[in-house]
């Protein structure tokens, strides 16, 4: 019987899962939105009933032509620094998930910073204090919870980022990988190990902390009896990556140097940097990029918290476009922005700024301005904050980047990946199977389970299907990007604090 390698892809608006081949072939998928809930301005929340229920869904799907005994292993990957609490007992959780997105606790993490933490933070995580990561949304639900910081005291509650609450449901097992554990705010990326101190100055009990385990390798089994998923029981879920890891280890990028960009709801800049984490000096932040057989390699980071959620908000709250390809296509109905510029800092901006007090705004408006322009400088937006992330990464890194390997929803946009090659002028290379997210995450199963040999033969797996070249002169685009870091000047610090 031929075998595949089963991916669940829980992203941050839909739960997706993908069966490839040997080959890396898609022959199954499955996918289904949830609900995002918005209690406050500011504010993000899912419920994580409804992201098990639609990852359930989906995998069901993805299942439904192959046959049972054919699955050789299964790997996860997740929207990263959501967080779930829930009870050990009976397994609901205690609050909905607080996710990345979501800015409740900027106060406390400006107490945090007037405490003196920066440094003790960064030097140990490898990441800023913000509010996009998960430690401060945990004290939050310990604080505002009625009995939920004397329940984890306790020893009642457990904690996990999305695969954690994902390979619970699945297998009973409390185990997080090393790349979600370093997005925490908690983990010692030197160390490989939870910081007892840092635990202790925010107030989080070590208890409610899962197991940090690798990337590639036995976690459990799926168990008997899950209504729909019966297929799997028995099957060892064998691979974990937070998503941004998982692409970056999907787009093969195996080399020190090699670099992607993920167009998603957010946009996620990572650079492979080797075995040693770079100090990031440009408002970036060090990541584990995966561990493989105790061998752990390291990534720069940065982080868009608006990317493909711009185009969305053009669709479903202003009603400009009603499908996300009308944007394109708007876009390439006019030969500029005409001046306009888009700042799409809805729940403040990520790297490099971390400006948790900014907002969205749209400048440069005249009025010959029309829905063609807005489109357009939507579109631009997205290519000027990878930008942003391209060029601290260069002065970080200490070298340059030669390519910039694409993936992502948004990724399918012709116009958006010229802009970007025009902006850094290098190359833009989109793969041939845009599903780079899930298949890094069913790669690093196939090779624990022996699916798959080693990374040459992943490597050899990848084709190119579009590469971007630069059109524009650079004085022409560094004009452009000049008026986006003054528009991004005016939407800087606007909530008062």
């Amino acid at each position: 019987m031929e075998k595949y390698i089963l991916a669940l892809d829980q992203g941050t608006t839909s739960s997706r899962a993908i069966v490839f081949d040997k080959t890396g072939a898609i022959v199954g998928k499955g996918q289904y939105d949830f609900p995002q809930y918005y209690p406050q301005s500011g504010w993000v929340e899912h419920d994580p009933e409804e992201i098990w229920g639609s990852q359930v869904r989906a995998a069901a799907d993805a299942l439904q032509e192959i046959p049972a005994g054919a699955i050789a292993g299964i790997g996860v990957t997740n929207q990263r620094e959501t967080t779930i609490l829930w009870d050990k007992e009976t397994g609901k959780p205690i609050y909905n998930a607080i996710v990345w997105q979501c800015r409740r606790t900027a106060e406390l993490c400006e107490e945090l910073k007037r405490r003196g933490l920066r440094e003790r933070i960064q030097s140990a995580t490898g990441l800023r204090i913000d509010a996009y990561f998960s430690a401060t949304k945990i004290r939050w639900i310990l604080d505002n919870v009625p009995n939920a910081r004397r329940k984890a005291e306790q020893g009642r509650l457990l904690f996990g980022t999305v695969e954690t609450w994902l390979i619970w449901k699945l297998t009973g097992q409390h185990i997080t990988d090393c790349t979600n554990a370093s997005r925490t705010m908690l983990f010692d990326i030197h160390k490989l190990c939870w910081d007892a101190e840092l635990c202790g100055i925010l107030g989080i009990p070590m208890n409610i902390l899962p197991k940090v385990v690798g990337n590639s390798q036995h976690y459990g089994a799926v168990k008997e009896g899950i209504p729909g998923l019966e297929k799997l029981a028995g099957v060892s879920v064998c691979g974990a990556a937070g998503d941004q890891q998982a692409a970056l280890f999907g787009q093969t990028c195996f080399r020190v140097g090699d670099a992607k960009n993920t167009y998603g709801t957010g946009c996620f800049t990572l650079m492979n940097v080797g075995s040693i984490p770079v100090r990031s000096r440009a408002g970036l932040v060090s990541s584990v990029a995966w561990q493989i057989g105790g061998e752990t390699t390291y990534a720069l980071e940065g982080s868009v918290f608006n990317g493909g959620s711009t185009i969305q908000w053009l669709r479903d709250e202003l009603k400009l476009i009603s499908t996300a390809s009308e944007c394109d296509t708007l876009a390439e109905s006019v030969d500029s922005s005409g001046g306009v510029i888009v700042v799409p800092a809805f729940t403040g901006l990520g790297a490099p700024y971390w400006d948790m007090y900014a907002r969205g705004s749209i400048l440069g408006i005249t009025r010959g301005t029309g829905r063609a322009h807005i489109a357009r400088a939507v579109l631009e937006s997205i290519a000027y904050q990878v930008t942003d992330l391209m060029l601290a990464m260069r002065q970080d890194a200490g070298c340059d980047i030669t390519c910039l390997r694409a993936d992502g929803g948004a990724s399918v946009s012709n116009i958006l990946l010229q802009l970007q090659s025009d902006l850094l002028q290098i190359p833009v290379d989109r793969p041939a199977m845009v599903e780079t997210t899930a298949f890094g995450a069913a790669a690093l199963a196939g090779l624990s389970c022996g699916f798959w040999r080693d990374t040459e033969e992943l490597a050899a797996l990848r084709r190119s299907e579009g590469m971007f070249t630069p059109r524009r002169v650079q004085a022409e685009c560094d004009a452009d990007y000049a008026l986006w870091k003054r528009a991004v000047q005016r939407a800087a610090d606007w909530i008062e604090h």
